[in-house]
Order: C-alpha cells, then structure tokens, then sequence
C-alpha cells in the first residue's frame, strides 16, 4: 500500500494546479490591485488604532455639553436699557416744562384782563418783557409808505400777508410798529384797497408783544425787495425809521365783520387772547408710555429662557 502514496500525491498536486497562462493573469492582475490593496490596509490599521484608543476611554470621564450657539445678550442690550431711562428723564423734564408754560399763561391772562395803559412817549425796549401780552392804546397816523407785508400767512385756508405799518405819534413822541392784521393776497396792492389805508389820525388799541425768534428753517428777509417772511422788529424798525416796539392790534371775533373787511382789504386783528402753545401733556403721556414699554420689553427679554432650537451638544475635547 505504501507505492500508492507517492502517486496520488503527485496527481492531486498536478490536479489542483493552474494552468501557467491563468496563473499570469492572476499575477497581473494582483499588481494592478497592489494600491487598492495598501489603502485598505492602512485603514484597517487606523481604525484599529482608533478602536483601541475609544475602548480605553468612558463618556463617564468625559461627557458632552449642551451649549448655547449664540450668545445670551448682546451689545443691543445696553441700547434697550437706556431707552427706558431717557424715556423717563424727558417725561419728568417735560412735567417741569408743564408747570412752567401753565404759569406763564396764567400770568398773561391775568395782564389781558387788566385795562389798557397808554403808550409812553418813550418806550424802553428791555421793559417790554415786563409788559409782554399787555393791552396798550396809542394814537397817531398811519405812514403807508413805509407799510411791509409778511408772508405768507394763512387764514382758514386762504393765502394771505400780515400788515405791519408804522404809526407815527405826534408832539415829539416816537414812532412804533403796528401789526394791524391780515389782509387776502388779492389785496395786496394798495390801489385794490383804498378802504384799508386810513389817512386820518387813528387810535389803535392792541397787545404789546417782545420781539420775534425767527427758527432754522425761515429764511431771511429780503427788505430791498420788499420781502419779509417773518417780523424781525429791529430790522423794520430800522427801514421804517421807528423804535423796535411792536404793538399787535386786536378786535373783538365776528365772522360777519372778518368777511366784510376781507372784501374791503381791511386787515382783520387778532383776538385779545394768549395763543400760546401747551402741549407738554401729550409730550408726559408720550415719554411716560415709551419708558414703560420699553422697561416691560427689557423685563421679558432679560427673563426669556434659551430656546431649545437654538442649542447644540459639544463634544467635550479637554482629554
């Protein structure tokens, strides 16, 4: 039995053999794959590392945390919290101003209710604060000559100019400027209203008023031709040869007769009355309503709880 080895070990060894032409295709072939091959071992390599280096570490040593990605308060912060704060000073400022404009204007009532005063010969121009809103009469004649219109101005709706001529005051007293009221555009030349210009002597009874603040946004007279948009009492009364006081001549309100004299070119005076503006109520209401919403908006922004969708988990890398 023993003859029979040696053969069928060299039949199986030459049964199983490739052939030689097969043999080098699968030779070239593993050439081909040689770099396919070396990347999938170093990775192999590397994961086996890498699985070695998270088996010798727990979550429990190291957990992740939960963060914010953004921050919880910015700099817009600091804005919202000084709103509120100025917001109350102008309202507590405006309360002062309050207090202030409702005495003034009680202080004019009370001139307005006073008989009028006649007008000295001569007027000292730092005294009329004293005398702001204080009915005065004086007599004298008109001098149309020198008459300015300002304007524009409108009344109930319609374009119009205030008439400021100078009264001319007799036995050696001075000259003064009269604002005698308001008169149509269409009447502006003097030729269309002959019954507006009084050539005789005429008293004028009306309100003694300080000069004029002319704002930013007026423009500047034009006296050389003959242009005034607002009452710069030093300038006129230098044009018309006069002292810088301004009287404002006043009539008791009747529609029937403001129709009459607007037909007539007639200048139509101002009501003896303080037209002074007071609306630092509203302004309190305004300022006050502002700070408390603004301090209720800073209360729920500052207590307001992070937002769940705008969290992250981290992983946690001091190792």
């Amino acid at each position: 039995m023993r003859p029979l080895f040696p053969l069928i070990q060299r039949w199986s060894s030459t049964a199983w053999s490739l052939p030689t032409r097969f043999a080098r295709d699968v030779n070239s072939g593993s050439k081909l794959n040689s770099i396919c091959s070396r990347c999938r071992l170093q990775q192999r390599r590397q994961f086996s590392k890498t699985r070695r280096l998270f088996d010798n570490l727990y979550n429990v040593d190291h957990p992740a945390k939960l963060v914010r990605v953004n921050q919880k308060h910015g700099p817009g912060l600091i804005i919202i919290a000084l709103i509120p704060i100025l917001s109350f000073a102008l309202g507590s400022w405006q309360v002062q101003r309050l207090d202030w404009k409702t005495k003034l204007v009680a202080k004019f009532e009370d001139r307005l209710v006073r008989p009028p005063l006649p007008l000295p010969p001569r007027i000292d121009p730092d005294a009329i604060a004293e005398f702001d809103y204080r009915r005065v009469h004086a007599t004298g004649r008109f001098k149309h000559d020198k008459e300015m219109l300002i304007g524009p101005r409108m009344l109930e709706g319609e374009d119009g100019f205030m008439v400021v001529t100078p009264l001319e005051r007799e036995d050696g007293q001075s000259t003064v400027l009269v604002n005698r009221g308001w008169i149509s555009k269409k009447m502006m030349d003097q030729k269309d209203r002959p019954e507006g210009l009084p050539t005789g002597e005429v008293v004028v009874e009306g309100l003694l008023r300080e000069p004029w603040e002319k704002n930013m946004f007026t423009p500047d007279n034009k006296p050389q031709e003959g242009k005034f948009y607002f009452p710069d009492i030093a300038q006129m009364a230098e044009l018309s040869g006069s002292q810088p006081v301004w009287i404002e001549s006043t009539m008791v309100p009747d529609l029937l007769e403001s129709y009459d004299r607007q037909a007539k070119g007639i200048p139509i005076g101002r009501a003896a009355e303080v037209n002074l503006r007071n609306n630092h109520a509203q302004y309190i209401f305004t300022w006050y309503g502002l700070s408390l919403a603004t301090s209720v908006m800073l209360w729920m922004l500052v207590r307001k709880k992070p937002n769940e969708a705008l969290r992250r988990v981290r992983q946690n890398r001091n190792w």
